[in-house]
């Protein structure tokens, strides 16, 4: 494999495909959606569920009947395994708290919004600083001595929050994105989180001012949605295994595919 330069997309292709157009700045986590993509493309051609015509992707965009093959093929080639009830109720135990009902938070953040034609390398480098800034100095502070977050978020919140020091107010799951659910409900962490929390709305500081503990139902009251969560588990497995063997067969240039944890298609 050919490496890229840092940020340079303009060389990246699977198998003689461009990954991305002249002049377009990609970061390495957006090139590697962009290639699991057309490999996944590319393997709904051979399959015979695409039209080897099918056009090429502008900018990362499929068409939509490369969506539908997509899909096809990987009902056809993933084994996803049904989970079974000792799964199931190991799952629960260890995780009870993800499916608490009532729980609520006090949060308030601190957004760096992922609009078009941004530089995401920047923006994300943004984001990292305000951060470390942020949580370096939460230790030194006392609590409400300087209040820092209140301030970083009205000079850099790309959200109307900011203007209120990107107070949120009281929140439950529900009332937020899921994704970004998933990253600050069923823990027990109060203060700015250690990561940045990614939604598709952006890049998020996020901060716990208090958290009301939800109450665990139990195991027989949400058995499909453990089972639920244990079959994403297995077909984000079986994605992974899929995608690192089209990777294996193709020819890749300027972009890697062979790290653990690359991003999947979405």
């Amino acid at each position: 494999m050919i490496p890229l330069a840092t940020g340079d997309a303009s060389a990246a292709q699977v198998n003689g495909v461009a990954l991305a157009g002249p002049g377009e700045v990609l970061s390495p986590e957006v090139l590697r959606q962009r290639a699991c993509t057309e490999l996944l493309r590319q393997a709904a051609i051979r399959a015979g569920l695409l039209d080897a015509d099918d056009p090429r992707p502008v900018e990362g965009a499929i068409s939509e009947a490369a969506t539908t093959a997509i899909e096809v093929l990987l009902d056809r080639r993933l084994a996803v395994p049904e989970p079974d009830e000792d799964s199931c109720r190991r799952h629960h135990a260890a995780h009870a708290a993800r499916y608490a009902v009532g729980e609520r938070l006090k949060l308030r953040h601190i957004l760096f919004a992922v609009t078009p034609g941004v530089d995401l390398e920047a923006l994300r480098s943004r984001a990292e600083a305000c951060l470390i800034d942020l949580r370096a100095r939460r230790r030194d502070e006392a609590i409400g001595a300087d209040d820092r977050f209140a301030a970083t978020a009205r000079e850099l919140s790309n959200c109307p929050s900011g203007g209120a020091g990107g107070a949120l107010g009281w929140l439950n799951a529900a009332e937020c994105a899921p994704e970004f659910a998933r990253e600050v409900f069923g823990q027990a962490v109060v203060g700015v989180l250690p990561r940045l929390v990614r939604s598709r709305f952006g890049l998020h500081v996020v901060e716990v001012l208090e958290r009301e503990a939800g109450i665990p139902p139990p195991f027989e009251q949400v058995r499909t949605a453990v089972a639920q969560s244990l079959r994403q588990q297995a077909f984000a497995t079986a994605l992974r295994q899929y995608l690192q063997v089209l990777a294996g067969e193709a020819r890749l240039q300027g972009v890697a595919l062979d790290q653990a944890g690359t991003p999947l298609v979405q």
